[in-house]
């Protein structure tokens, strides 16, 4: 299965932020949207970086409450892993093993077009093992 069929399925909406939101304004849509990261993109649809749970939890570590009315920017991802719509799930599954991250912007010709989280490719690497096991199993019970 492809990042293509996935965003098919789910959607290809992605919650994004500008880079100039304060990380209390991020925290307040994370917690509004009960979502785990937020694309950080600019006014053109090229992704600027990522904020995460992490990311704020590793500022506000850092910086204490003054963290609070810093720009996303500031603490965000910038260096962000992206895929394509062709990667396969076991692709980025790599990436996000590797990586140490659970949320992979989805880019065609420089913008944004869909996000896939660890969630979705999870799912989607579970249904596809019971379909194997079922026509397994089928397969053995007309032998």
């Amino acid at each position: 299965m492809t990042v293509a069929r996935i965003l098919a399925e789910k959607g290809s909406s992605v919650v994004t932020v500008g880079p100039d939101k304060t990380l209390d304004e991020v925290i307040q849509i994370l917690a509004d949207k009960r979502i785990g990261a937020l694309v950080v993109a600019q006014a053109d649809g090229t992704v600027a970086g990522i904020i995460s749970e992490r990311d704020i939890m590793r500022a506000l570590a850092r910086h204490g409450g003054s963290a609070f009315d810093a720009p996303v920017s500031a603490h965000m991802t910038a260096e962000v892993t992206t895929c394509g719509r062709s990667a396969t799930i076991e692709e980025v599954m790599t990436l996000m093993t590797d990586g140490r991250f659970r949320h992979v912007p989805v880019c065609e010709d420089g913008r944004l077009i869909g996000l896939v989280s660890i969630g979705d490719v999870v799912a989607r690497k579970i249904a596809t093992v019971e379909a194997e096991h079922q026509a397994l199993r089928d397969y053995i019970t007309m032998a």
